[in-house]
């Protein structure tokens, strides 16, 4: 770890100007981004007494290698510019309220002759009704499962329901009775988007006049001796009024609002929400993080609105006219600008003072509570275990450097083919996958595990120097490189990469360079596997002159970690921290592996007479068979009906023709998954 002494900028070095700053570490990642008013201010206090630093930032500043900041001409542009690298470079160290996931809607596409209902996140697509958000998205999913009882709406995709179209027998909910089965005729068009229109005349609040007509109908059944159907119309009637009670009024029906509230100690945050919409609670979102700078709750709630709206603004129906906080957030005025922006169109933020607002405030905040203090009776044995299992591999292992990242290798494959290997990354103890790397393996590197693992680990540390090369001749040249950084002019706040708002020179001027994930060295490799296979890893390092990262291998038998150029294995105890670690990251690669080995041993076990054509590549046969639906009809099309497809012309058009043109005598072959043997197109 660096001290924080040798890369401390001079007082006087350091602009007076807002602007947004990031630390990085001995490889060049970015590791925290922050924002100021006064750069100067903010960056010098990081270099104070490091004893009167929160543990979180004293760790951020002694892992650092180097600080650089980024003068703009506007608070609201240093809002932006900040949501933009923490988005670009995730670093490890800044608080993370997102959970990578846009809110799950329940969705109505009444744009399809045949409306589905169906779970959606993401964009908003025309001619579709979205209910909610709601949160978790089994919430939905259950809500789905008792409504399609009495409305019964078509829930399959689209290719589930052209082959029971083509078949003539509906899907399995066509025959209990969940799905009026439209495939096959049983509904009309009309009648069925007429039972879409209900189901989204319930969902939007007007449920009573549905329950009423139920109700009716089962005093008649009752009145004519028909018991049997007054019961099923009973048990639907529940069902509607489980559904009606799970989404009850809370507040007045035109409301539509967020309420946000924080529950906080010295080192940590729990934050809830609660999605209201038309004064019905349709969501609830919870996270817990851990500070790092010395930051009160106003900051806390800036963080909070900028992550948590950042990460949907491509759709700005996901935030409401109205977010109730605990306390209004600082910089007020810019970040009222800036969701205004996103929403595109008024935003209200305030705090409720009294009234049902305010009760409802008290529930949210009662709830992120009992996540905190939930989270931290779990987190206390968490970090005390993974930080003994970390400690007890490094004295064990004999290594030099604590054990700040561990990635682990594993081959798949079944007697030789469809060769795959999996990369899985460990931070701190604890999986980072988005980090995760998958590799295609072809060749002589194929013929064996050991040339599987060599290929593999010689690819993953060559694009860590490559990536290092171009990071030291980025530095050398002070520009960036747009051969192989390219900057994404999109992604960054700025008109021109070289000069701020206000017009003067930045300290950094390689903003918006693409991070190289592969940048990053472990501080430990792991093999699945024996001497062999951690033989091969090394010699893969030697060959790229790497000396310090060091390799072991966990063999499955009797589970021995064998350390590179030693003749015995180190035997950890049967109850050993270290070693569980160990055997879930090789489960974990394990898993992997498998995944992806299955993924393209399924792709290459589908056969179609399409393959066989020359200089037909994956993208024009998609292509054809979109536009014609089936070999059968490409094999009936002219030569000017095959030119209409994009990307044909009258050389290929010539060749796929003559290509599928049936010998007399010969049967067309149709595409057949050669493992179950279902025929793919007809």
């Amino acid at each position: 770890m660096a001290n924080p002494v040798t890369y401390r900028p001079k007082t006087g070095e350091i602009p007076l100007d807002p602007g947004v700053y990031r630390f990085r570490d001995e490889h060049g990642r970015v590791i925290y981004v922050g924002k100021a008013k006064n750069l100067r201010s903010r960056l010098n206090s990081y270099f104070a007494n490091p004893q009167g630093l929160l543990p979180k930032t004293r760790s951020m500043v002694f892992t650092a290698a180097s600080v650089e900041w980024t003068v703009v001409g506007s608070e609201l542009e240093a809002l932006q510019l900040e949501y933009t690298w923490i988005k670009e470079f995730d670093p490890r160290f800044n608080i993370m309220f997102r959970d990578d996931k846009s809110y799950p809607y329940l969705a109505v596409t009444m744009g399809e002759k045949y409306p589905r209902v169906q779970v959606m996140r993401g964009d908003k697509r025309k001619d579709t009704r979205y209910f909610g958000p709601f949160y978790p998205a089994k919430a939905i999913r259950e809500t789905v499962d008792t409504m399609i009882r009495v409305f019964p709406v078509r829930t399959c995709s689209s290719g589930v329901f052209k082959r029971a179209e083509r078949s003539g027998r509906p899907c399995l909910l066509g025959y209990i009775d969940k799905c009026s089965a439209p495939c096959v005729g049983r509904i009309s068009p009309d009648d069925h988007r007429a039972l879409a229109r209900d189901f989204c005349d319930f969902m939007a609040g007007d449920s009573k006049k549905f329950i009423s007509s139920l109700e009716r109908k089962m005093g008649e059944a009752v009145a004519e001796l028909d018991f049997e159907a007054a019961a099923r119309l009973r048990d639907d009637i529940a069902a509607l009024r489980r559904v009606f009670e799970r989404n009850t009024v809370v507040l007045s029906e035109d409301t539509d609002a967020d309420i946000f509230a924080l529950r906080e100690d010295e080192l940590e945050a729990a934050a809830q929400v609660f999605h209201v919409r038309g004064g019905r609670i349709r969501g609830q979102r919870g996270w817990v993080v851990e500070k790092v700078e010395d930051m009160d709750t106003a900051d806390l709630v800036e963080h909070l609105l900028q992550q948590v709206y950042g990460e949907g603004s491509s759709s700005n129906e996901e935030i409401p006219r109205e977010v109730l906080v605990p306390v209004l957030p600082s910089n007020g005025e810019q970040m009222l600008e800036w969701l205004r922006g996103l929403r595109g169109g008024r935003v209200d933020v305030r705090v409720p003072q009294r009234g049902d607002k305010a009760t409802l405030m008290g529930t949210v905040e009662q709830n992120a509570a009992d996540a905190l203090r939930l989270h931290k009776s779990r987190r206390a044995g968490d970090i005390t275990t993974r930080s003994a299992a970390l400690q007890e591999l490094q004295e064990a292992l004999d290594l030099p450097q604590p054990l700040m990242r561990i990635e682990c290798f594993d081959i798949s494959h079944v007697q030789g083919t469809n060769v795959v290997a999996s990369m899985v990354v460990v931070e701190d103890g604890l999986p980072r996958k988005s980090e995760y790397r998958k590799f295609s393996i072809t060749g002589d590197a194929a013929r064996d595990d050991t040339a599987s693992m060599y290929d593999v680990i010689y690819r993953r540390f060559r694009n860590y120097l490559a990536g290092k090369a171009g990071e030291q001749r980025d530095a050398a040249a002070d520009l960036p490189d747009p051969e192989t950084d390219p900057v994404d002019d999109a992604a960054s706040v700025l008109d021109h990469p070289e000069v701020d708002g206000a017009g003067e020179p930045m300290r950094d001027t390689t903003t918006a360079v693409t991070r190289n994930r592969f940048a990053y060295p472990p501080s430990l490799v792991v093999v699945d596997g024996g001497p062999p296979q951690v033989a091969a890893a090394a010699r893969a390092l030697e060959d790229l002159g790497i000396d310090d990262v060091h390799v072991v291998g966990l063999a499955k038998r009797l589970e021995e970690v064998w350390v590179q150029d030693s003749e015995f294995p180190v035997i950890l105890p049967r109850a050993s921290e270290g070693l569980f670690m160990l055997q879930r990251i090789r489960d974990e690669a394990h898993r992997f592996a498998i995944t992806f080995h299955r993924q393209k041993r399924g792709k290459s076990m589908t056969a179609s007479a399409l393959d066989d054509v020359p200089g037909l590549g994956p993208a024009k046969r998609k292509s054809l068979l979109k536009h014609f639906g089936s070999v059968k009809k490409i094999r009936a099309a002219s030569v000017d009906e095959l030119l209409a497809v994009p990307g044909i012309g009258p050389a290929l058009a010539e060749t796929v023709r003559s290509s599928l043109a049936v010998e007399p005598g010969n049967a067309p072959a149709s595409a057949v998954n050669m493992t179950t043997g279902e025929i793919i197109e007809d």
